[in-house]
């Protein structure tokens, strides 16, 4: 039942609790481009008001239904047609906008009532030395249609367990279908798990009782105490490291694109440790205790209870709609539920942007206060009987054992340029761990007045730039900067792309997260442990001359994404306002302007043309024009790709934008005026080549003799390793021998991640398509490919392929594995009429909601030796083999392959003659082959999914 239907009055309740979007709070003042960027957390108070009234809670069993399942003659069946109903009952609740919390307890409470009639049924309430007992999060009393039943069966030291009883009614509860964990356990058992395992007495925190003697529990609550175990400091260091390990789980962001909103930072998992902690150290029952302890506003504990209630709307329509329990918003369950929250206009791709910019802002809600609470506990009862080291800063901050804090209540508010000193301060000062609490919460309530009077505030504009040009913790400021509000009121553009999803699966990441991450990476290349995996990056950065540019045009890259038409360009005049807003000279703005609209310029370039070519290199030289642009543009795109997905940067990745940058600095050295020629790269090829076969004792005139049948085009691509390589493969081949296949890691045997696959057999029209096939059936992406052929009729065929599951195995090292393809390549290229029936791997889940139609066009090129087939369609195994028959089919000769998998996509680009060699020049033709290749790929995915 989506919500577009239901009555006025349930509608107003949706738009409040439902969409997040519509329950912040919004300053009117100061806005840009209708974009909001002064978010305050949800705040239900006074919202309610005029809401339904419902009952004050959601039906349980009847006393009738209550008799019928105590009885030992209750059949499974009855159990699960009850709950069934119950359940039913509740959903409908639901899709009436029901209170959450009310639903989420209502549930438990059905559940207890329904285990304690099958411990009566089971004949378990007549035994008085073994209590049921709720732990996890349903002792806390909250369910979800699908939740976990995590249940203590807790014995008396003295008794002896009746295990036939107790294993009657597990086996009950399973033949129930219930999600069911169990443990049996004495006192003294819980008691010793419990001393040292922190998940133990986590779960034991927030136990109650549901069957038999409390006293159990309580003995158990006593053994457990503080005073016997896991001290509050203790406990609170435990639970923060656990924290820390999980969120690095999710690369320490709250903004994945299919994240899991239990475990993910700022998830629900986020909030209990918060409730944990407190209740562990201040034995409160409720988190509005909190407010009484003055560890929380009012104001602040509504922003949770707001947001925490989203999500678990959110979760329960998950559990609901998956009939499973599922806490992943998976990009199927984020369409779905989009429609079900009320964003169902034509316009689906927005819909599910909207509903996923509500969960991030609930998510940053609760990740703000989750910092913000722990900062809080540690400071006033985990430190407590230390004595505070005060270092005094200046007359507005100082420093209490080691983080910054303002030294009057009013500071931000007397002086508002305070809210970028504080973190001007850490940036220049490397001791400083972090912020106080109370300068946090300080800082947070006078957001308000960071204005255009306080943007445009010459102090404050060189505040901004000592934070961008700070020697310590620049990213680490930035994030804080961004989780307490600051960041996008300064600057209102980055304030607009915060929460903006990508819908893809190329940039894993919200826009904000992503860039971010971009600067994050940009810090990590002056780290010494970072220099073995970015060499290149890691010199240059060091010889740039102003290296807070990067950080700017880093910030500007993605601003203008979601606004619509091309974001390099519009992101232009973002970049180009801040400059001259900051006082930037003309020169350094230039810079950071040229690079925001070219920062996919070099990706492109490496990725999509052939940087063999050297036309190629001479153009991008020639726009690059100098070596510092070429520094500044790689050192960002380096950054930018490993901060778009984590598999994004690989072997081959690498390896592209290693020779382009030393292709083109050679280039830059030569002069531009000087191109070289294609004579003079064959030559240093073959003279590369003959220096190393000579060390291989390999005969000279025997190469010689092979490179005389083979096409120049084949030593112009080829570097000098490489033809070395193949030649000696080739002269140790005997000619009566089936196809020679031959497999090397890319970049050298220490070089993990893609390899190279060298094939040398007869030419014959069904070997791209046989080939590809062979490699998607065995589990390999294939990266790219090249074919030139000699004058006696043989190709030399090079792929370079990665595993498919693991960006870092390296092929060289598993024998067996380089035999099995070696023996299966050589085995379907004499048998090419079986290669239809090799691919049969299924398209991933993920993969099948992305379905666009595919395009194909040709490129016109300067001086082309072949025609320039681009082809852009949805990601499907058995791809590649499929335009490969459609080369077969049609006499299309393929001499190499530009092969780009980005996300859910492919944007290949395949370079082709007709069967005689020569280029496609008819217009009717080329008409003809886009159109029925974009048919047959479109029909191949539809098939697929």
């Amino acid at each position: 039942m989506a919500l577009k239907y239901l009555p006025a009055e349930k509608k107003k309740r949706a738009s409040l609790e439902a969409h997040p979007s519509k329950l912040i709070v919004i300053s009117n003042k100061n806005r840009l481009n209708n974009s909001t960027y002064n978010i305050k957390p949800p705040n239900l108070r006074g919202s309610c008001m005029d809401f339904p009234a419902f009952p004050d809670a959601p039906p349980l069993l009847t006393q009738e239904e209550k008799q019928e399942l105590a009885a030992t003659t209750c059949s499974v069946a009855r159990y699960k047609a009850i709950l069934e109903d119950k359940t039913t009952a509740y959903n409908d609740l639901f899709h009436s906008l029901y209170p959450i919390e009310k639903l989420v307890k209502g549930l438990s409470s059905v559940y207890d009532e329904a285990l304690q009639a099958a411990w009566t049924a089971k004949q378990l309430d007549t035994e008085k030395s073994i209590s049921l007992i709720a732990v996890g999060g349903y002792g806390r009393g909250e369910l979800h249609p699908k939740s976990d039943i995590d249940l203590l069966i807790l014995i008396d030291d003295k008794a002896s367990a009746p295990k036939t009883k107790i294993e009657a009614f597990i086996t009950f509860l399973w033949d129930m279908n219930l999600d069911v964990g169990h443990s049996v356990r004495t006192i003294s058992e819980c008691t010793d798990m419990a001393a040292s395992d922190i998940t133990v007495i986590t779960n034991l925190i927030e136990s109650r009782i549901l069957c038999g003697p409390a006293d159990l529990l309580a003995t158990l609550n006593l053994h457990t105490d503080t005073s016997q175990m896991w001290d509050g400091h203790t406990f609170y260091q435990a639970k923060v490291e656990e924290q820390k390990k999980r969120h690095a789980k999710y690369q320490n962001t709250a903004y994945n694109l299919e994240p899991n909103l239990k475990e993910c930072p700022g998830g629900l998992r986020d909030m209990q440790v918060i409730d944990w902690v407190a209740k562990r150290h201040l034995h409160t029952h409720r988190l509005s205790a909190l407010i009484d302890k003055s560890f929380l506003s009012e104001d602040e504990y509504m922003q949770i209870k707001g947001a925490v209630g989203h999500l678990w709307r959110i979760r329960w329509a998950l559990h609901m709609e998956s009939g499973r329990k599922e806490d992943r918003l998976l990009f199927d369950h984020q369409r779905t539920l989009a429609k079900l929250f009320g964003f169902d206009d034509d316009d689906l791709k927005r819909n599910v942007e909207r509903f996923m910019q509500g969960y991030y802002q609930s998510v940053a809600a609760i990740q703000q206060l989750n910092d913000l609470l722990l900062q809080h506990f540690e400071e006033s009862f985990l430190s407590k009987d230390d004595i505070d080291n005060i270092a005094i800063i200046n007359e507005r901050f100082q420093t209490t054992n080691g983080q910054i804090e303002a030294r009057s209540p009013s500071l931000f508010q007397d002086i508002p340029s305070s809210m970028l000193e504080v973190y001007a301060l850490q940036g220049s000062h490397e001791h400083i761990r972090g912020m106080r609490a109370n300068t946090m919460r300080q800082l947070r309530d006078n957001l308000d007045l960071v204005d255009d009077e306080f943007r445009n505030n010459a102090e404050n504009k060189d505040l901004f730039l000592d934070i961008i040009s700070s020697r310590h913790h620049l990213s680490s400021l930035l994030r804080s900067m961004k989780h307490l509000g600051l960041l996008g009121r300064y600057l209102p553009e980055f304030g607009a792309i915060i929460g903006q999803m990508q819908h893809d699966l190329f940039h894993i990441y919200t826009v904000d997260a992503h860039t971010l991450q971009l600067v994050e990476n940009l810090r990590r290349l002056w780290k010494p442990e970072f220099k073995q995996k970015f060499p290149i990056s890691s010199q240059a950065i060091r010889h740039v001359p102003k290296v807070e540019l990067l950080y700017i045009a880093g910030l500007y890259h993605d601003i203008a994404k979601g606004r619509g038409g091309d974001h390099s360009e519009l992101g232009c005049v973002d970049a180009q306002a801040f400059c001259e807003r900051h006082g930037l000279s003309k020169q350094d703005t230039a810079l950071v302007v040229w690079l925001v609209r070219n920062h996919l310029f070099m990706s492109v370039t490496a990725q999509r043309k052939d940087i063999s070519d050297p036309d190629v290199i001479w153009e991008f030289a020639s726009y690059v024009k100098d070596q510092e642009h070429l520094d500044y543009l790689f050192i960002l795109t380096v950054a930018d790709i490993n901060a778009t997905n984590p598999t994004m940067w690989n072997s081959w990745r690498a390896s592209l934008m290693r020779q382009l940058y030393l292709e083109t600095k050679r280039a830059l050295r030569r002069g531009l005026d000087s191109p070289i020629e294609a004579e003079m790269l064959i030559d240093e090829h073959k003279q590369r080549a003959l220096e190393i076969i000579i060390e291989r004792n390999v005969d000279i005139t025997e190469a010689e003799n092979l490179w005389a049948a083979i096409e120049d085009e084949y030593f112009i691509r080829s570097n000098g390793e490489e033809i070395a390589w193949n030649t000696e493969a080739i002269l140790q081949h005997r000619p009566s021998e089936k196809p020679l296949i031959a497999i090397t890691p890319l970049g050298g045997r220490n070089f993990s991640g893609a390899s190279k696959v060298f094939i040398y057999t007869p030419i014959s029209k069904h070997l791209f398509a046989v080939t590809t096939a062979i490699f998607e059936q065995l589990g390999f992406t294939i990266l790219d490919a090249k074919m030139s052929h000699t004058s006696d009729h043989y190709t030399l065929d090079t792929f370079v392929v990665m595993d498919s599951n693991d960006n870092e195995t390296n092929l060289y090292l598993d024998k067996n594995r380089i035999e099995s393809i070696r023996e299966t390549l050589i085995e379907q290229l004499d048998s090419p009429s079986l290669y239809e029936s090799l691919v049969q791997r299924h398209t991933p889940r993920i993969l099948k909601i992305f379905n666009s139609p595919a395009t194909a066009h040709f490129v016109s090129q300067p001086e082309e030796v072949w025609s320039t087939l681009e082809i852009t369609a949805p990601d499907r195994p058995g791809l590649l083999a499929l335009v490969g028959q459609f080369f077969m089919n049609n006499n299309l000769m393929l001499h190499k392959a530009k092969i780009a998998t980005l996300g859910e996509r492919v944007e290949d680009t395949f370079y082709i003659t007709d069967e005689n060699g020569e280029l496609i020049t008819d217009t009717q033709k080329m008409n003809q082959i886009c159109t029925l290749l974009k048919e047959k790929i479109d029909r191949f995915s539809q098939a697929m999914d």
